[in-house]
């Protein structure tokens, strides 16, 4: 038996009940993980609120877990091997990692080598995957350009600050926050800007702008882009999903591309994880770390991250 925050149905923070469950059993081409622990994310914040249509209850969230190797009866990995994982229907079509075991597809796991402390090593597979993906992948971004990332105090933006600097990029950094600006620089930016609402008429145009808050300042991002660059909407921190009237011709500039960025499996299998893993543990790369908590205490965690109260990545441990 085991430890999870098994959740009934939709509502508050308060529908994720510890219970003692069945460990489950992995099949051929499974692979059951003992985990160590799992960073929060807000797509599991709106699966608990009941924005998941698709999700059967009850169900263990969770779409990503770090931690070792417990049976793998196809052989693909051994005993003790430290893992991590990602996505591939993790806490929606089937149980998650708010759990002291989870069972997931073999071909969605990483294999990775780290002495980091597992509050740190938990904050990294979904996060540094969407940093990674959309800087990299979505924005191809190149030594020297511009960035601009828009809700860089967000977990996901401190990490792409880092990553891009470290890639020779110029990063402009937002938070809304003036207390906030020497978090931005710490975590790699150039420049921190205070964000009014209206960057497109008071910044110096960019190559690339990386979009985490979401639609309603996208349309204001994409007037931050030069002719010839690029807007990536990768995030929702402000929980608009929509425009409410959306014109193409009038939003997107003349010339600026718009794309967006949502990886899962094979994205975070393209990650280049023992080299993130290597930055961090050499001090290259700063990992945004917000509290950390137990799994008996997820409640309070999601509180965290329901309120906004992290300044950056909330990592639960499962012992």
């Amino acid at each position: 038996m085991m430890q999870a925050a098994v959740m009934r149905g939709p509502g508050g923070p308060e529908v994720l009940h510890i219970e003692t469950i069945p460990v489950p059993v992995p099949k051929p081409g499974q692979v059951l993980i003992k985990v160590k622990a799992f960073g929060l994310n807000r797509s599991e914040l709106f699966t608990r609120q009941g924005h998941s249509p698709d999700v059967q209850f009850p169900r263990v969230l969770g779409i990503e877990a770090v931690g070792v190797v417990e049976h793998a009866p196809g052989g693909e990995f051994a005993v003790g091997d430290t893992i991590a994982t990602v996505m591939g229907g993790m806490g929606r079509q089937f149980d998650g990692g708010y759990a002291e075991f989870t069972c997931v597809p073999a071909n969605q796991i990483r294999k990775f080598s780290s002495e980091l402390p597992w509050e740190i090593i938990g904050a990294v597979p979904e996060m540094f995957q969407t940093a990674w993906g959309s800087v990299f992948k979505a924005l191809d971004l190149q030594p020297g350009e511009r960035l601009l990332i828009r809700g860089g105090s967000t977990s996901v933006g401190l990490a792409a600050a880092g990553l891009a600097r470290n890639h020779g990029a110029y990063v402009l950094s937002t938070t809304r926050q003036a207390t906030r600006t020497a978090l931005l620089l710490e975590h790699g930016a150039n420049e921190a800007v205070v964000d009014d609402g209206h960057l497109g008429a008071s910044t110096e145009k960019v190559d690339k702008v990386l979009e985490l808050v979401g639609t309603g300042t996208l349309a204001d991002s994409l007037l931050c882009a030069r002719p010839g660059g690029a807007v990536c909407m990768a995030g929702m921190v402000g929980d608009r999903w929509a425009f409410d009237n959306f014109a193409p011709m009038d939003v997107i500039p003349n010339y600026v591309r718009l794309t967006t960025y949502s990886g899962g499996v094979p994205e975070f299998m393209a990650m280049p994880l023992d080299s993130i893993l290597a930055d961090i543990a050499a001090g290259k790369l700063k990992v945004p770390l917000g509290p950390s908590a137990r799994l008996g205490d997820v409640v309070v965690a999601h509180r965290w991250m329901e309120q906004n109260q992290a300044a950056g990545k909330i990592v639960v441990l499962t012992t």
